[in-house]
């Protein structure tokens, strides 16, 4: 079955390491990438007056722009498995891709980290943290900003175990391992000495969905900020790739409310993958 997936773009060059690297994730995949932008920004909300041909005007300079990237897609692209189509529109755009998501079945949404405001030592712009706080129908792809493409051979993925996970949700993270037959590393943030009932019943049925992946489980002491102690995680043992479910209370949100540094190191800080509740 064919995948669909919608890369919003404002045609920045964050943007276009978001489209390079999903291109080459997918290159075995028969993919339809829609390539997403829309005229409702930040800037047009403070025109006072805001007339029929200005918009048209808008519009027309978008459309081209995004036919100029999709014939870059084309020429760029070395696979036969790729359909590229665009979609233009006016609509505010959290609501706008909402609905793009449910006109054309979208099962991923790709973006980079930041658009074309880019700040050096912020991870998330603040429509990266808009549309993963508000797509709840599929998961999101963030990729940082000049990302190489690495292969996904090692995917984290963090939890404190207080939560059951659905089906969907894990298929989501299953999915993605498929792709390169990655090894899921599972990551517990150790607060306590020993788990509940609660927190060990969930590490058993994850285990247990997991059964057909290889997979391992890794306990981090608490000694710094969560996102601290997954950076070191990560680079420690070369994560390629970083899976969270965002849920209240969930490692997602102290992302938002950290500021997390690009660099780890001397390594940019790898994609995440942010799987709706």
């Amino acid at each position: 079955m064919k995948k669909n997936i919608l890369i919003p773009t404002d045609f920045s060059d964050n943007a276009w390491s978001a489209i390079v690297y999903a291109l080459k994730l997918y290159a075995k995949e028969s993919c339809t990438f829609y390539f997403f932008n829309t005229i409702n920004n930040e800037a047009l909300a403070q025109r006072s007056l805001v007339t029929g041909h200005f918009l048209e005007e808008l519009k027309t300079k978008a459309w081209q722009k995004l036919l100029d990237l999709k014939e870059l897609a084309m020429v760029s692209n070395d696979t036969e498995n790729h359909d590229f189509e665009i979609v233009l529109s006016t609509e505010k755009l959290t609501s706008a891709i909402l609905n793009t998501i449910k006109e054309y079945q979208i099962s991923l949404v790709v973006m980079g980290t930041k658009g074309a405001s880019n700040k050096d030592t912020i991870f998330f712009g603040s429509n990266t943290i808009s549309v993963f706080k508000n797509i709840k129908s599929c998961p999101v792809l963030i990729v940082p900003d000049e990302y190489d493409f690495v292969k996904p051979k090692k995917v984290a993925f963090p939890t404190d175990y207080n939560r059951f996970y659905k089906d969907t949700e894990l298929e989501a993270l299953s999915e993605i391992t498929q792709l390169y037959n990655a090894t899921i590393k599972i990551i517990h943030i150790q607060e306590r000495k020993e788990l509940s009932k609660v927190q060990q019943y969930n590490l058993n049925q994850l285990d247990r969905f997991l059964q057909d992946f290889e997979h391992s489980f890794h306990w981090m002491p608490n000694y710094a900020k969560k996102a601290t102690v997954i950076n070191d995680f990560i680079e420690e043992l070369s994560i390629d790739l970083l899976a969270i479910v965002n849920y209240q209370h969930s490692f997602i949100e102290n992302l938002i409310k950290e500021p997390v540094v690009k660099n780890i190191g001397s390594h940019p800080i790898i994609p995440l993958l942010v799987i709706p509740e």
